[in-house]
């Protein structure tokens, strides 16, 4: 029973990952209360599941890689839920959200499952993950193209000589900073979002690929670090008012990790090990 309530926190955590998203993407926080009473009550049961399989090992449920993933997602939510009823901090959510579900995703799925239904449910998970991996790779590159457009035009900018409009590459006239930094943001929240989706349908691909093996291929190690990062830009960015030089370093920082990350899936982690 404590898996099963652990599935079903999941399924409530991931409203909070939905508000974040939204959040993120476009600036609208609409969702928050729905989402973080679907919280609370995902909190409760993740502590019954909790309480369960100790009761169930004669201990605390921290004996393995998957247990302690569901310990450190619920202190996690757990503080959350103080620091927010006391100081009404709602945009600490943006990184508490995420990280609880995919810590909570990660223990649900310590469990061996079934096989797969059928060859063609398969297949269609397997080109929805590689589909939204590549729309999450189209928003970082074009996030990345604009953050080397703003560092050029900010070095321009510095120069004495030059005149806003009439710098150019090639002769061509670069956009003022403020739409370079614009165009920025919105290619890298829409990637993320993709990357999002793309994370959570290749953990459950993979857990049923090859049970619980999967957390400790190289490939989805990879994988998760270099959506914590793409998650940490984008909350330096909001929340930290993360703008301009900085914030462009920080794209191209994760655009190497995304490039690793594809290195890894494609198969040259031997090159990246010696």
């Amino acid at each position: 029973m404590g898996v099963f309530w652990v599935r079903i926190a999941t399924i409530l955590y991931a409203a909070g990952l939905a508000d974040a998203l939204v959040t993120l993407f476009r600036r609208d926080a609409r969702l928050f209360g729905p989402a973080m009473a679907a919280f609370r009550v995902a909190v409760v049961l993740h502590g019954v599941a909790i309480v369960e399989q100790s009761v169930a090992v004669g201990g605390l449920a921290a004996n393995n890689f998957f247990e302690t993933a569901s310990l450190c997602g619920f202190v996690f939510s757990a503080v959350f839920l103080v620091v927010h009823w006391k100081y009404q901090f709602q945009g600490l959510s943006l990184a508490v959200f995420p990280v609880v579900f995919f810590l909570t995703l990660t223990a649900s799925l310590g469990t061996p499952g079934a096989g797969w239904a059928s060859a063609e449910t398969r297949g269609a998970l397997l080109l929805a993950h590689i589909s939204l991996v590549l729309a999450g790779y189209a928003g970082l590159l074009l996030s990345a193209a604009g953050a080397v457009s703003y560092l050029v035009q900010e070095r321009r900018l510095k120069r004495k000589g030059f005149n806003v409009t009439a710098s150019a590459i090639g002769g061509g006239k670069l956009p003022p900073l403020a739409t370079l930094d614009r165009l920025v943001t919105i290619s890298m929240s829409a990637g993320f979002v993709a990357i999002t989706l793309a994370v959570v349908l290749g953990s459950i691909w993979a857990y049923i690929e090859t049970g619980t093996r999967w957390i400790g291929e190289a490939k989805i190690i990879i994988g998760f670090v270099t959506w914590g990062f793409y998650l940490l830009m984008l909350i330096l960015r909001m929340s930290a008012g993360w703008r301009g030089r900085r914030a462009a370093l920080l794209s191209l920082v994760v655009v190497l990790f995304a490039a690793l990350t594809w290195a890894a899936h494609v198969g040259l982690r031997p090159l990246l090990e010696r």
